[in-house]
């Protein structure tokens, strides 16, 4: 739900995850997000990130290597 200046003002908006496209519940204590940082050319980091998250049925399975 969005407020008129258009801030998001739900208390928790659920995640999806990244491998299987299911829904990460607020329960979910196994998932995990992890910010790939962009490099530039020369190495430095331009403040941009790439986000993956994963659910816990994908780390229990021990697939996350894979994706």
């Amino acid at each position: 739900m969005q407020n008129e200046e258009g801030f998001a003002t739900d208390l928790y908006i659920p995640r999806k995850c990244s491998a299987t496209n299911r829904l990460i519940t607020s329960k979910d204590h196994a998932s995990v997000q992890i910010n790939i940082g962009h490099l530039d050319e020369n190495g430095l980091y331009t403040g941009q990130c790439s986000t993956f998250a994963l659910c816990g049925f994908v780390r229990a399975q021990e697939c996350s290597d894979m994706f």
